[in-house]
C-alpha cells in the first residue's frame, strides 16, 4: 500500500456519488498547483474545510507503490499530535508501558530529531547538543494560540499554554525545569522566556521590560555558571524568576530568587573543570587599561584560583562574552560606577588566591602564620580601600567575644588558608546575591496595579556521584520536595478535571515520598535538625560525632542505612563504608560521605575578617558585610547553611503551590556532549531519578487519553455512515453514535461534560488504524472521480478548441483573398500616378530654366551698378578723412602754443597724485594676496610696505580682525553662545581675583553632573523638583559644630537653591533666589564658599550655608547669572581670605591659611573656637 501523510479530511463541496451510487464529477475545481504526472502515475486529492473555507491538497503516486512530493496549495496546514507520529508523541499512549519501551520510544524520536515528548501536559526535553531549525520565528507563530495537543510536541506548546492560561484565565503559572547538569535546563528556560517575549504585546516600554528580563540571563550566567565535565555552561546555582504581567498579558517586570550558589568552586575546582565564567571573561576580554586599573594580568597561570587544564573551552569566546556581559549590565540598568565596583570585587577575589602564608614560631611556643609576599595584599587593599595592616592582622589573628570578654588567638598556616578561602567564598557569594538584588531593583514592576505572575524555576536536578557530600545532600533534598509537590499537583490536576467533567474519581496508588522528606527536614529527628544541633553543641564536634548521632536517632528509619547503626542488616554491607550513610531517595539509593558536613553547614567566616571588610572605603564591599559594623555587633551565631536552604525551599514550595504548575523534564543523551549519540544506560538512570515512569503510571491510572467532542468527531467521523460527511446535531451525540457503530466496549470509554475519556491506548490506536484504512478508501474514490472529471474536461476542451480553430481558418482565408485584390488595385494606381507625375515634371523643368536665365542677367547688371557706386563712395571718404587730419593737426598746434606756459607749474602735483594712486593700488592688490587666516587667534599680519601707510595699515588690521571675529561668532549655536557668555561672566568675576580661576578656563561648564533623570536612585528627587535644573552637583556641607563635611546634592533652578540628601534624595533645604544676598569665598586655590541669606527670611532660620565644591567657579557664575535674570539685581560676590558667616544667632569668622596637609592637597576645615573656623589650604 501507499504510505501517505494525511490531514484532517472532510467532504468536498459536491457529493462524491449520486443517489444511484455513480461517481459525480464536478464541473470545476479550485485553483491549485501540482507536479505533472509521469506515464502510469495517478493523483490523489484531499480537501480540508477550516473556518467554512475549502482547502485542497494533492499527491502524485506511481502504480500505488511509490510516492512523489507535491506543492501544497495552501501554506497553512493544521496537523495533530497523532499525525505523522514518530514513535509515540505522548508517553501516556505508550503500549506496553515498561522501562525498555519507554527508552526505545525516546531513542526512536531522538534519532529523527524529535527531541520533545509529552507525558500528558509534561514535556520531556532531550538535549540534542546541536542547533535545530525548530526555534525560528515561523515556529513561534505556528504554535501561537494553538491547542496543546494540536501540533507535535514542543516546548513552545507548553509555553503558549501557560501564557494563555495566565492571560485569558487569570491563573498564575509556574514552569518547573529539572534535570541533571548538561541536560539543557538553562537553554530551556531561555526558550520559554524568548517565546513569551515574542508572543506578548509590543511597545517601547514593553520592549524595554522584555529586553531587561532577557538580558539578565547573560549577567547571571557569567557570575553563576561554570564549565564542568558534564556541561560547558553549567548553572552552579538554582534560579527562580517570577515574571509579572498586567491584565493585557504585557510584561511589567520580574523578581529573581537564587538558591545555593556553589561558592566552594571559587577556591577549588575538580579536575577538568573551570571556575566561574566571569574570571576568564575579564582576563580575556578586558582592555589593557582596564586590566591595569584592576591590577590584573592576562595570563591565567598567574592565579591560583584558576584551573589551568581547562582554561580554554572549544567553541567558547570569553572575550566576546565579556563584551556581551558589559552590554547586558548596561541594558539591565547598572551604572558605570556600579559595574566598575563589581569588577573590582571580582579582581580582589581572584588575587586573594595568590596570598600565601609561612609558619613562624612565637616566644610562647604557639605557631603563627605570616604572609610571604605582601605585594598581592597591598594591591588587594588598594582595590578595596582597606588598611593593609587591618587585613594582615585579620589573616593572622582571630578574636572571640563572649559577653564582656574578648580573646585574641593566633592562626596557624592551615587556619590562615582556611580564613583566606572562607573570605574569598563569602565575598563572591555575597557579590552574587547583591547582583541578583540589583537586577531585581531594575526589572521590578514600577506600577502597583494587580499583577499576574509566571514563575520559571531552573534548578539543579537529582545528583548521584561517586563522592556525594553536603552539596549533593541538600540538592537531592530539594528534588525530593519538588517530586512531592509534582505528584501532589499532578494528582490534584487529574482529580479536578475528573470532577469538572463529572467522572467518578478513584483513588490512585503511588509512592509518597513524604516519609523521605520527613527524614531530612523533621524539626526534631530530621537529618538537618541533627546537623544543626551538632554544629551548635559545645565541646568537640566532628563529622564522626554527627554520624554517631544519626545512627542513634535514624537507625530504625526504613529509608536510612548506615553500617554503624543498630540495624544488623547493614553490619556486613561492604559497599557501605563506615564513614558514610545511605538514603533511599525516590530516584534510588545515594551514599553520602559525612566528611565536611559540619564545616560546610557552619559556613564560618571569622568576625575579624567581616570587620576588616566593613572598614573598607569601597562602598560595595562595605555594603556586603553589614555585620562587620562594630556598632551592630551580634554575638548570636548566624544561621547554618542547611537551615537557610531549608527555609528557602519551604518558601519556594509555598510559592509553587499557589500557582498552576507546568513541567519540563530535561534529559542528557550522553556524557560526551556530542550530537547523534544516545546512551541507553545514562538515559535509563535519568528516567529513574526523574520518576518519569511513575508520572506516566499516575497519569494513566484512570483514563489514558481525553479529547474534546468537536475535534474527536471531526477526526473520526468518516468511520460511521451516520456522521459522514456532516453531523448536524451536537458533537457529543455524534461521538456516541460513532462509538456505538464501532462497537467499542463501554468500559473502555466514558463521556464527560465536554470531553470523551478513553481508558486504554489500544482503543485509541484501533481508532487510528480504522481511520487510516478509511482514508485509503476515500483517497481511491477521490482519485477515481478526479480522473473522470479530468477526461471529461479534456474532451470539452478539445471540442471547444476545434470550433475555435475552424473559425480562425475561415477568417484567415478571407483575409488572404482580400489582400490579393487590394495589392492588384494598388499596382494599377501606381502606374497611372507615375505617368501623371512625369508629365508634370517636364513642364516644371522648362519653367525653371526660363526663370533661372532672367535671374542671371539681372544679377550681372546689378553687380555692375554696385561696383560703380562703391568706387564713388570710397573716393569721397578719402577726401573727408584728409580734411579731418589736417584740421586736427592744426588744433593741436594751436593748443600746445596756448597752454605751454601753464604746463611746468601743474606737472609736479599731477605726477605725485598719479604715483600715489598707483602705490595705493599696488598696496591693496598685494594685501589681497597676503591676507592671514580667518581664525580670531591668528596674530599674523603682512608687513607695512611704506611708512606713509602706517596708520592705514593699523586701521585695516583692526577692521579685518573685527570682521573675522564677527564671522566666527556667526557660526555659534545658541548653546555655544550661552557657554561663552558664562565663561566671559566668570572672567569678569574671578580673573586675577581667585587663584582657582585659571584651572577652570579650559573646563566646560556642564551643569548637570548628576544624571538625575536617568538614575532610578534619584527618582524621588526628580519628582519633587518641577523646575528645570540648571546645575546638579554633589557638594560638601560644612558642619557648624566640628567643621566636618557632609555630602549633599546642590540643585540650582530658575527660582530656588536646594540642598538634598545624597543617599535618600530627600530635600533638606530650599532657598528662593531672592533670599540669597551674597556669596563669599577666598582668593586661594580652594573650593569653599559661603551662601549668605537675607536676615529674617524663612530660609535663614539655621543661618548661612558654608559649602565646598570641585566646580566652585561654575556654580558661582551660574548662581550670579540666574539671580540677575530672576531678581534684576546683581549678586554680590565677595572674595576675601577672611569673612563672616551667620550660624543661627552667632557670627563665625571663616579664615583661610596656608599649610601642609596630611591627606594630600585636600583643604581641611577645623573649628578653633566659638567664633573662628579655620580652613587650611595647601
Amino acid at each position: 500500500m501507499v504510505k501517505r501523510c494525511w490531514l484532517f479530511l472532510t467532504m468536498f463541496s459536491f457529493p462524491l456519488v449520486t443517489s444511484d451510487n455513480q461517481p459525480n464529477y464536478p464541473t470545476s475545481l479550485p485553483d491549485f498547483s501540482l507536479l505533472l504526472p509521469k506515464p502510469g502515475q495517478g493523483l490523489e486529492l484531499v480537501s480540508t474545510e477550516v473556518g467554512g473555507k475549502q482547502h485542497w491538497y494533492g499527491r502524485i503516486f506511481l502504480n500505488h507503490t511509490s510516492v512523489y512530493e507535491e506543492k501544497m496549495a495552501k501554506m497553512e496546514v493544521k496537523t495533530s499530535l497523532l499525525d505523522n507520529m514518530i514513535g509515540v508523541g505522548d508517553m501516556v499512549l505508550l503500549e506496553p508501558l515498561n522501562e525498555d519501551s519507554f527508552i526505545n520510544n525516546l531513542k526512536k524520536r531522538f534519532d529523527h530529531n524529535e527531541v520533545y515528548t509529552y507525558i500528558g501536559s509534561v514535556v520531556i526535553s532531550i538535549n540534542p547538543y546541536r542547533s535545530l531549525p525548530i526555534y525560528t520565528p515561523e515556529k513561534v507563530e505556528e504554535y501561537r494560540n494553538r491547542n496543546f495537543y494540536e501540533l507535535s510536541p514542543h516546548i513552545f506548546a507548553l509555553s503558549d499554554e501557560a501564557y494563555r492560561s495566565l492571560r485569558d484565565q487569570d491563573k498564575d503559572q509556574c514552569i518547573l525545569i529539572t534535570g541533571e547538569s548538561g541536560a539543557g535546563k538553562t537553554e530551556a528556560s531561555k526558550l520559554v522566556m524568548s517565546y513569551v517575549a515574542a508572543v506578548c504585546g509590543k511597545g517601547a516600554e514593553v520592549n524595554q521590560v522584555k529586553e531587561q528580563l532577557l538580558q539578565s540571563n547573560p549577567v547571571l550566567e557569567a557570575f553563576g555558571n561554570a564549565k564542568t565535565v558534564r556541561n560547558d555552561n553549567s548553572s552552579r546555582f538554582g534560579k527562580y524568576m517570577d515574571i509579572e504581567f498586567d491584565f493585557k498579558g504585557d510584561p511589567l517586570g520580574g523578581v529573581i530568587s537564587n538558591y545555593l550558589l556553589e561558592k566552594s568552586r571559587v577556591v577549588k575546582q575538580p579536575r577538568g573543570e573551570r571556575n566561574f565564567h566571569i574570571f576568564y571573561q575579564i582576563l580575556s576580554g578586558a582592555s589593557e587599561d582596564f586590566l591595569c586599573k584592576l591590577k590584573l594580568e592576562r595570563d591565567f597561570s598567574r592565579y591560583n584560583y584558576l584551573g589551568l587544564d581547562s582554561a580554554k573551552v572549544n567553541g567558547v569566546d570569553d572575550a566576546a562574552n565579556f563584551r556581551t556581559v558589559r552590554n547586558a549590565m548596561q541594558i539591565v540598568g547598572f551604572m558605570d560606577h556600579e559595574t566598575q565596583s563589581v569588577f573590582e570585587v571580582v579582581a580582589a577575589v581572584l588575587k586573594l588566591g595568590n596570598i600565601e602564608f609561612k609558619p613562624e614560631s612565637r616566644v610562647n611556643g604557639l605557631d603563627e602564620s605570616k604572609i610571604k609576599d605582601k605585594n598581592e595584599l597591598k594591591e588587594i587593599c588598594e582595590l578595596t580601600g582597606i588598611d593593609q595592616s587591618v587585613l594582615e592582622r585579620a589573616f593572622s589573628f582571630r578574636t572571640v567575644e563572649a559577653k564582656q570578654e574578648k580573646v585574641s588567638t593566633t592562626l596557624n598556616v592551615a587556619q590562615a588558608y582556611y580564613a583566606r578561602d572562607a573570605l574569598a567564598k563569602n565575598l563572591y557569594s555575597r557579590l552574587f546575591s547583591w547582583l541578583v538584588t540589583r537586577i531585581n531593583e531594575s526589572i521590578k514592576a514600577q506600577t502597583k496595579v494587580r499583577k499576574k505572575v509566571m514563575g520559571v524555576l531552573d534548578i539543579y536536578g537529582f545528583e548521584i556521584f561517586e563522592d556525594n557530600s553536603f552539596e549533593q545532600f541538600i540538592i537531592n533534598y530539594c528534588n525530593e520536595k519538588l517530586q512531592q509537590i509534582f505528584i501532589e499537583l499532578t494528582l490534584k490536576e487529574e482529580q479536578e478535571e475528573y470532577i469538572r467533567e463529572g467522572i467518578e474519581w478513584t483513588h490512585i496508588e503511588y509512592f509518597n515520598n513524604a516519609i523521605i522528606c520527613d527524614l531530612i527536614e523533621n524539626n526534631q529527628t530530621g537529618i538537618l535538625a541533627m546537623l544543626d544541633e551538632e554544629c551548635l553543641r559545645p565541646g568537640t564536634v566532628t563529622d564522626d560525632t554527627f554520624l554517631e548521632k544519626l545512627n542513634q536517632v535514624c537507625a530504625t528509619h526504613q529509608h536510612f542505612e548506615s553500617r554503624m547503626s543498630k540495624c544488623s542488616r547493614f553490619l556486613n554491607d561492604t559497599s557501605l563504608p563506615h564513614s558514610c550513610f545511605r538514603i533511599q531517595h525516590y530516584a534510588g539509593k545515594v551514599m553520602y560521605q559525612v566528611e565536611g558536613f559540619v564545616d560546610k553547614n557552619n559556613d564560618l567566616l571569622y568576625r575579624d575578617l567581616s570587620q576588616a571588610m566593613w572598614k573598607a572605603s569601597h562602598s560595595l564591599i562595605k555594603a556586603l558585610f553589614p555585620e562587620g559594623n562594630p556598632a551592630k555587633i551580634n554575638l548570636k551565631r548566624p544561621p547554618t547553611a542547611g537551615s537557610q536552604f531549608k527555609a528557602s525551599v519551604a518558601t519556594l514550595m509555598k510559592n509553587l503551590q499557589t500557582k498552576n504548575p507546568n513541567y519540563i523534564r530535561c534529559i542528557k543523551p550522553n556524557d560526551k556532549k556530542a550530537a547523534h549519540i544516545f546512551n541507553d544506560a545514562l538515559v535509563c538512570h535519568q528516567i529513574r531519578y526523574l520518576g518519569l515512569l511513575e508520572n506516566v503510571r499516575v497519569r494513566r491510572a484512570g483514563y489514558a487519553f481525553r479529547q474534546a467532542y468537536e475535534p474527536c468527531l471531526e477526526r473520526y467521523k468518516m468511520l460511521c455512515k451516520q456522521t459522514w460527511p456532516h453531523w448536524r446535531g451536537p458533537a457529543r451525540d455524534g461521538v456516541e453514535v460513532l462509538f456505538n457503530e464501532l462497537e467499542i466496549p463501554e468500559e473502555e470509554f466514558s463521556f464527560g461534560r465536554s470531553k470523551i475519556f478513553i481508558r486504554n491506548p489500544r482503543t485509541l490506536f484501533k481508532l487510528e488504524d480504522l481511520r487510516k484504512q478509511r482514508l485509503e478508501d476515500l483517497a481511491t474514490l477521490i482519485e477515481k472521480i478526479y480522473r473522470g472529471w479530468k477526461c471529461r474536461t479534456r474532451f470539452l476542451l478539445m471540442k471547444k478548441s476545434q470550433i475555435v480553430i475552424a473559425s480562425w481558418y475561415r477568417r484567415y482565408a478571407q483575409q488572404k483573398k482580400y489582400q490579393k485584390i487590394k495589392s492588384s488595385a494598388i499596382v494599377v494606381q501606381s502606374y497611372i500616378r507615375g505617368w501623371k507625375a512625369r508629365k508634370l515634371l517636364r513642364e516644371l523643368k522648362h519653367q525653371k530654366r526660363c526663370n533661372e536665365a532672367a535671374t542671371i542677367i539681372a544679377a550681372y547688371w546689378h553687380g555692375t551698378q554696385a561696383r560703380r557706386e562703391l568706387k564713388r563712395l570710397k573716393e569721397e571718404a578719402r577726401r573727408k578723412h584728409a580734411v579731418a587730419v589736417i584740421w586736427a593737426y592744426w588744433l593741436g598746434l594751436k593748443v600746445r602754443r596756448e597752454y605751454r606756459k601753464f604746463f611746468r607749474a601743474n606737472a609736479g602735483r599731477k605726477i605725485y597724485e598719479f604715483t600715489l594712486q598707483r602705490l595705493m593700488q599696488k598696496y591693496f592688490l598685494e594685501m589681497k594676496n597676503k591676507m592671514p587666516s580667518l581664525s580670531p587667534i591668528d596674530k599674523n599680519w603682512p608687513a607695512r610696505p611704506y611708512l606713509f601707510l602706517d596708520s592705514t595699515h593699523k586701521e585695516l588690521k583692526r577692521i579685518f580682525h573685527l570682521w573675522r571675529c564677527k564671522k566666527y561668532r556667526d557660526q555659534f549655536t545658541d548653546q555655544q553662545k550661552l557657554i561663552y557668555e558664562e565663561k566671559l561672566e566668570a572672567s569678569e568675576l574671578f580673573k586675577d581675583k581667585k587663584a582657582l580661576y585659571p584651572a577652570s578656563v579650559g573646563q566646560p561648564f556642564q551643569g548637570a553632573y548628576l544624571e538625575i533623570s536617568k538614575n532610578p536612585k534619584y527618582k524621588k528627587l526628580k519628582d519633587a523638583v518641577d523646575e528645570k535644573i540648571i546645575i546638579a552637583e554633589v557638594v560638601n556641607k560644612i558642619n557648624r559644630a566640628n567643621g566636618k563635611a557632609t555630602s549633599r546634592i546642590f540643585l540650582l533652578t530658575k527660582n530656588n537653591v536646594l540642598l538634598a540628601d545624597q543617599k535618600s534624595g530627600n530635600i533638606k533645604s530650599e532657598v528662593p533666589l531672592g533670599d540669597v544676598t551674597k556669596v563669599s569665598m577666598s582668593s586661594q586655590n580652594d573650593g569653599f564658599f559661603a551662601v549668605h541669606l537675607k536676615e529674617g527670611s524663612g530660609a535663614a532660620g539655621k543661618g548661612d550655608f558654608l559649602l565646598s565644591s570641585d566646580h566652585l567657579i561654575e556654580m558661582a557664575t551660574k548662581l550670579y547669572r540666574t539671580t540677575l535674570s530672576q531678581t534684576k539685581q546683581k549678586l554680590n560676590i565677595e572674595i576675601s581670605d577672611e569673612f563672616l558667616v551667620q550660624f543661627r544667632q552667632d557670627k563665625v569668622c571663616v579664615k583661610f591659611i596656608q599649610g601642609s596637609q596630611k591627606n594630600g592637597n585636600i583643604p581641611t576645615c577645623k573649628r578653633k573656637n566659638n567664633r573662628l573656623l579655620e580652613v587650611a589650604v595647601p
